[in-house]
């Protein structure tokens, strides 16, 4: 997240708030990975790029129609993006063979993300999170000497927004294109009071997916008072599409994680990874060290770099030699692996979501920040803009 006025203090230890940034194009894909995409590119007569194909996508519960966008690039990427929530319902991407495959969890209609089953476990597939992604203890937090109570959807505390978070309103869609390629536009007015945050909070997001094989989504915001805003989006990856993600193989480019206590809030703590089952500095599979972290993974890890576009993660699936590469403004990453996926709950095209059956890099602020005064700053403020980028590059390796 960056704030215009970029006010915000830094950790001691040096982490200076990404706030402070200034937004880089996304980097080229490195290391080993190669192109074997094919070509199917979406141009008109004229050879300009189309606008991304809109679809109904059926009718929320309430009644009111909502729609279907999806951008595709001319490598035979093509991701699907409900303005329900700004969901991503569906990411389409090759093998190393060229045959394009299912990367996310998701379902066919908007009555999947409705469902009494998909409410109860709450797991966000696909969403855009706000006004606070992540935690906020004991669903409350001063600000300016007072107190503002939140809605608590997870048990004593607040995640994610609330119980209805930006996950779970209809966003006013512009579907469009840019010179980097298809694009869809999303924006909503989350008004004062809301889940009991103050300001009235106007929200853009830009999903964008490139010529060069990233889906990239830029996170913008203004309030008229002060507000705690942490934006992110809640996409589940499985570039097997297998039953499990245990044999991904992922970096992380972080040195020090979030300590949190048993309702996943931060101590405060923040431990380096080195000799711990969290230290991903160099490649590790996922099922590698899991049953050494009681419930699995579902922490912040601190990003090394906090300037420009940087480096947050990479993932490596060797059946089919996907790969995607995470980079962001932000100063942290949640690494969730689906550990409350349970098998009630089936996809598209009818496979289960059982333990482990995705995994989540939320590119974030950290959890519960409005409380903890030595993390960087997510308040903004009258007159600030809130900025803030993340792209997912795909590739393969042969």
């Amino acid at each position: 997240m960056k704030i215009s006025s970029c006010i915000a203090s830094s950790l001691a230890a040096g982490l200076l708030l990404s706030a402070c940034n200034q937004n880089q194009p996304a980097k080229q894909a490195t290391g080993n990975s190669s192109s074997s995409m094919t070509d199917s590119a979406q141009t008109t007569a004229t050879g300009t790029v189309a606008a991304p194909a809109t679809t109904s996508f059926g009718k929320t519960t309430d009644g009111t129609e909502v729609q279907l966008y999806t951008l595709t690039n001319a490598h035979g990427l093509k991701v699907s993006i409900t303005n329900y929530g700004g969901t991503i319902t569906s990411l389409q991407v090759p093998d190393k063979t060229g045959k394009p495959g299912e990367v996310v969890l998701g379902f066919a209609n908007v009555s999947g993300y409705q469902s009494p089953e998909f409410l109860k476990s709450g797991p966000y597939f696909g969403a855009l999170i706000g006004r606070y992604g992540n935690r906020i203890a004991k669903g409350k937090f001063t600000l300016d000497g007072k107190e503002y109570a939140l809605a608590k959807n997870n048990g004593e505390n607040t995640l994610h927004g609330g119980k209805k978070g930006f996950d779970k309103v209809v966003w006013q869609a512009e579907p469009g294109t840019s010179a980097e390629g298809q694009t869809l536009k999303l924006t909503y007015l989350s008004k004062d009071g809301e889940e009991g945050y103050p300001g009235n909070l106007n929200v853009t997001v830009v999903y964008t997916l490139t010529a060069d094989d990233a889906l990239k989504i830029d996170y913008s915001a203004t309030t008229d008072k002060a507000t705690p805003v942490n934006l992110t989006n809640h996409a589940y990856f499985n570039l097997s599409g297998g039953k499990d993600v245990l044999g991904h193989e992922v970096t992380i480019a972080a040195d020090r994680y979030n300590v949190v206590d048993a309702g996943l809030i931060p101590t405060g703590e923040l431990r380096p990874v080195k000799g711990t089952p969290f230290d991903f500095t160099t490649p590790h599979a996922i099922g590698e060290r899991i049953a050494q972290v009681p419930g699995g993974y579902d922490h912040n890890w601190l990003l090394n770099s906090t300037t420009g576009l940087h480096a947050a993660a990479t993932v490596y699936e060797p059946t089919t030699g996907r790969t995607m590469e995470v980079t962001t403004t932000e100063p942290g990453l949640q690494f969730y692996t689906g550990n409350f996926l349970d098998g009630t709950l089936k996809g598209a095209n009818g496979q289960t979501y059982g333990k482990h059956a995705g995994f989540c890099m939320e590119t974030q602020h950290f959890p519960d920040s409005p409380n903890q005064p030595k993390f960087p700053s997510t308040i903004l403020k009258p007159g600030q803009t809130l900025k803030s980028t993340t792209t997912y590059k795909f590739g393969v390796r042969q």
